[in-house]
């Protein structure tokens, strides 16, 4: 039978704090997860934590900069001092400073984006597998974007670490897939979030980023939940190096 519980599984997701993140983090904790919700500013995490230990969940909080080494290695061994273990990682955590076109964007919004899209998710990847491998296994989802396939106006920038992030997956699923560390993308299209905001409020572009869609609508970040949750699960023992579009059939 498919099994899509989680029951016993450690998982830590980044960017919980609120949109997707927060979706995937609530989705993994009702299947059972224990989970580590992990954004910059600990105060972003405290209600969400408090909403998935209300509804019978297992959740707590560790703040961590993304962009920073120190603070991921900070964040790793507090996972390792704590529970021993990992079985799960979701890199959703991710900025987009500059909307505007790439001529125009300068140098320290260029590093901002490359440092928290790519060099944060590489490098929670290398610490999350040791652990990982010294237990047996585990499953790790890469929050990409559509955008990484198919380069979105104004987002130049966000759009080559997204490409970066499918990339990286692939890499990743192929070195990793000896330790019996699985590793996929979800690529989510249009979705109504805080991060996406600036899509939402100028009707020029929400119009024609909606002409794209054929299912003529944008997405709520809980209708993501449901593809990391397969990834991330037993369901998934045989999927690696590949990655799942919810985008409303924009890539179609």
């Amino acid at each position: 039978m498919v099994d899509f519980r989680l029951d016993g599984k450690i998982a830590v997701v980044t960017g919980a704090s609120r949109g997707i993140g927060q979706a995937i983090a609530e989705a993994l904790a009702a299947y059972g997860a224990h989970c580590i919700l992990v954004s910059r500013k600990i105060e972003s995490l405290r209600e969400v934590e408090e909403k998935i230990k209300q509804s019978g969940g297992k959740a707590e909080s560790i703040a961590c900069h993304m962009g920073q080494l120190d603070k991921i290695d900070a964040l790793f061994n507090e996972i390792k001092s704590r529970h021993g273990r990992l079985d799960i990682l979701v890199n959703n955590a991710a900025t987009n400073p500059h909307f505007g076109e790439m001529t125009g964007i300068d140098e320290g919004a260029w590093n901002k984006t490359f440092e928290v899209n790519v060099k944060g998710p590489f490098f929670l990847i290398q610490k999350a597998a040791g652990l990982m491998a010294a237990s047996g296994g585990g499953a790790i989802v890469n929050v990409a974007s559509v955008n990484g396939v198919k380069p979105a106006p104004m987002q130049g920038v966000y759009s080559i670490t997204k490409a970066a992030v499918i990339s990286m997956t692939k890499a990743y699923a192929k070195e990793l897939a000896r330790h019996k560390i699985r590793v996929n993308a979800l690529l989510p299209g249009l979705t109504e979030t805080k991060f996406a905001g600036a899509l939402f409020t100028n009707d020029a572009i929400y119009k024609y980023a909606l002409q794209g869609i054929p299912l003529n609508r944008h997405a709520q970040p809980e209708e993501m939940a449901g593809a990391v949750l397969y990834l991330v699960s037993d369901a998934a023992s045989f999927t690696t190096g590949t990655y799942i579009v919810c985008d409303g059939g924009s890539l179609a």
